[in-house]
Formats: C-alpha cells, sequence, structure tokens
C-alpha cells in the first residue's frame, strides 16, 4: 500500500510539474508576444476643426504597456481613399512625433496613416480629422424617374406569391423563444429570400425588428437575445441561399457564383444584383406583416455597412417601417469619385478611367443619399472617422440630406466594425422606440 502510494504521489507531482511547465510556457509566449500598435492621433480631443484650421497629428509606437523609440515610420495624409496630399518618413526619437497635417478650404475628412516595420512585421495605424462634415453636400442628383422607377418595381414585385415556409429549429430555441429557418419567394418566380426568424413563445402581439445583413457570404444565428425582450425579430440573407448550411459551402459560393456580387450587372438599373435584393428586404416586412402575433404598427429595421444601405433603402420603400438603425451605411454617394473624393463601398466608380455613362446612371437609382433624402420616419446613425470601407464623406453626404428626425452617435475612433458601446446604443433605442417610450 505504502508503495503504491508513493507512485501516486510521484504520479501527481509529475503531472504537477508538467501542468506547471505547460503554463510557464504560456506565459513565456505571451510575454513574447505582446500586441504591438501604431498610435495615430489629432490634437483636438474630438477630431473636429474648422475649415482653414491645421490639424497636428502624432505618432507613437507601443508594445503592451512599454513605448518603443528609434522606430523608423512611415506616414501620408489624404482625403479617405484617394491619393496622398503629403507623405514622408521620421523616426520615433521621443515618446510621439508630431507630424502638420495641413488643414482642408471645404468640408471634408483629413487622414494620417503611419506605417513600421517592427521585428520583421509590418504595423499601422491611423487617425482622421473632420472638417465641418455636418456642411458635406452630395456629388450625385437623383434621376427624374426614381421614385416612380421604384414604385414600378415595388408593384411588380408584390404581383410574386410570398409562399412562405417555416421550419422550426428546436435546438437552437430556449425556453422563452422560438427559432424558425424561414423562406419566401422575392420579386420573380422561383427567387427566394432565405431568414433566421426569432419570436417570443407567450402568446401574445409583439413589435418586430427586421436585421439586414452586412456585405458578404455567410451563415446567420437567430437573435435570441432581443426576442427574449419581447420582440419579433427576423434576420435575412440576401443571396437565396439557406443561412444554416456549412461554412465551406459559403466560402465556395463567396469565391465562385458570387464572387463580386455588389457590381454585377451594375450598368443596367433593370439587372442590377441589389434590385432584388431591395425587393427582398421589403418581401420581408410583408412576411412579418404576415405572422399573427406582430402587433400591426411597431416595424423597425437595422443593420450596418451593406445593411445599413438596405436599412436606408427599406425605410424609404416601405411606409410600414417606423424606426430605423443605420451603422456605417454603405452604397452613399457613388459619384464622389467622379469629383474628386471618395465615394461609398462598393467603391463603384473608383476607376475614374474606366467608369462608362450607364455605370454612372445605374448608381443614382442605388445611391442612399437619394433614398435618405425620402425618409419620414425617425432614425439612428452611426459610424466612426476611421472608416475604411465606407468613408465618412460617404455616410455625412446621405445624413445631411435627411429632413426626418435623426440622431447621430459618433464613435471616432473606430474602423468598419461594431464596437461595444454603439451596439448597446443600437439596441437600447430600438427597445425604447418599439415599446413606446
Amino acid at each position: 500500500m505504502k508503495v503504491l502510494n508513493k507512485k501516486n504521489a510521484f504520479a501527481s507531482l509529475r503531472c504537477g510539474l508538467i501542468l506547471l511547465f505547460q503554463l510557464g510556457i504560456v506565459t513565456v509566449c505571451f510575454a513574447q508576444t505582446e500586441v504591438v500598435k501604431i498610435k495615430v492621433n489629432a490634437d483636438h480631443p474630438d477630431w473636429a476643426y474648422k475649415i482653414g484650421e491645421k490639424v497636428t497629428f502624432s505618432v507613437s509606437a507601443v508594445k503592451g504597456d512599454k513605448i518603443l523609440k528609434d522606430v523608423k515610420f512611415n506616414y501620408t495624409i489624404g482625403l479617405e481613399r484617394m491619393g496622398p496630399i503629403k507623405e514622408g518618413s521620421s523616426v520615433l526619437s521621443k515618446d510621439l512625433e508630431l507630424i502638420d497635417g495641413g488643414s482642408l478650404d471645404k468640408p471634408g475628412f483629413l487622414r494620417c496613416i503611419a506605417t513600421a516595420e517592427i521585428e520583421g512585421k509590418k504595423y499601422r495605424g491611423l487617425a482622421t480629422a473632420a472638417f465641418e462634415p455636418e456642411h458635406i453636400k452630395p456629388t450625385t442628383d437623383m434621376p427624374k424617374d426614381f421614385v416612380n422607377f421604384w414604385d414600378k418595381t415595388k408593384a411588380d414585385a408584390a404581383k410574386i406569391p410570398m409562399d412562405a415556409k417555416m421550419d422550426p429549429l428546436p435546438e437552437k430555441s430556449t425556453a422563452t423563444v422560438d427559432v424558425f429557418a424561414v423562406n419566401f419567394q422575392n420579386y420573380q418566380t422561383g427567387s427566394r429570400i432565405y431568414g433566421m426568424l426569432s419570436m417570443p413563445k407567450k402568446p401574445g402581439k409583439y413589435p418586430a425588428i427586421l436585421r439586414v445583413p452586412g456585405a458578404g457570404v455567410r451563415g446567420y444565428s437567430a437573435d435570441v437575445g432581443m426576442a427574449d425582450k419581447g420582440f419579433i425579430v427576423l434576420q435575412i440573407g440576401i443571396h437565396g441561399i439557406p443561412l444554416n448550411m456549412p461554412d465551406t459551402t459559403y466560402q465556395r459560393l463567396a469565391n465562385g457564383s458570387l464572387k463580386g456580387y455588389s457590381l454585377s450587372n451594375a450598368n443596367n438599373r433593370d439587372t442590377y444584383y441589389f434590385k432584388r435584393v431591395f425587393m427582398g428586404c421589403v418581401r420581408a416586412n410583408d412576411f412579418i406583416c404576415s405572422l399573427p402575433s406582430y402587433d400591426g404598427k411597431n416595424l423597425a429595421v437595422a443593420g450596418g455597412s451593406q445593411g445599413g444601405a438596405l436599412t436606408i433603402a427599406t425605410a424609404a420603400l416601405d411606409n410600414r417601417v417606423k424606426y430605423m438603425v443605420a451603422y456605417f451605411p454603405g452604397m452613399c454617394d457613388h459619384t464622389g469619385y467622379l469629383f474628386g473624393r471618395t465615394g461609398g463601398w462598393p467603391a463603384w466608380l473608383k476607376n475614374v478611367d474606366k467608369v462608362n455613362k450607364k455605370q454612372i446612371e445605374t448608381s443614382k437609382y442605388y445611391d442612399m443619399v437619394n433614398f435618405a433624402s425620402l425618409l419620414k420616419i425617425p432614425g439612428l446613425y452611426s459610424w466612426g472617422y476611421n472608416d475604411e470601407t465606407c468613408p465618412p464623406t460617404s455616410s455625412y453626404a446621405a445624413y445631411n440630406g435627411i429632413v426626418a428626425p435623426k440622431e447621430l452617435f459618433i464613435v471616432k475612433e473606430s474602423g468598419h466594425e461594431y464596437m461595444p458601446e454603439q451596439r448597446k446604443k443600437m439596441n437600447a433605442w430600438l427597445e425604447k422606440k418599439l415599446n413606446g417610450k
């Protein structure tokens, strides 16, 4: 017995030493892979400047909590997504280096991007100064038949039977929320929209939220959290494919038949990819309004990036929508590139030398600047100055033309991403509005 105990004790000690050794390795690895950051800042706390006022950018490099010195960096300063107005290089001989960023003589944004190579790896940081963005004007214009074009498109789409299907997903449901995989016919016979529906199990009438997706090809989950708070939530995809397939299937489609979808048939307003998509969003509202548990009056639509554009378009096209939340919206002021400044995602007209008249004319029917001017309902909007995908100049071009009640929540340092405070504010805003508070 004593020998057995010794063996057990030795085995336990050996396991303990192995565990400590493993933990030691992990600790060393963390110490060796501390995150290096190139930090760029502007000298006004809010990064906001008057036209003609000079901005000074600062650049620093940190590793963990240690400030790095003697680091060579390169920098460019210019309008978003455009060629540099100024560029150069310097060495971090002190805690930070100051760079004269110059100024702008009209509303817009100046962006400083700094890059450095440290220990064989490349790092990058940026800051974007805002020069009276509330005065940014759009470069696009509204076609004379814009409203008629979309009214006819809606009328034609409404003739297509919805043919809705709902498949229960008990494995994704909870004690208080039912989840369904849904799909319904859209725009043309055989064309379908797929979604994930979550609804409170408790009998009653509930407000509803349509969540529209950002760009890409992927699956989506049901919003059980908001449904648990007493909302019907429908998350849709736009590509006419189920939302609960293996990731490898989406990757194959993204690299195959759906590659470059955002500019598919961009020469023709009648066959451009997003015509079917916009109608799919309206059809999703048809489906929500058909649900017996919908309260019949409180409907919101929300999304970011591509989804921000879909939010604006859906709210403008469908008067059943009462509230909207559009974050860093894409598809704003496509023609900006033709006037020496940025346009919105998907940078439709960026290659100015290759742009043709048909593309320009088609872009106007799918520009959120024009949809935004038709909005009549309260909306919450949010973005960051460092967004490189949906540049703030393009977002402001649409936002400044909105005459409906609007709120703007800026998180200046954020790029093309949902920050925690943005998600929190979005959900709180929707809850308050849909609950009539």
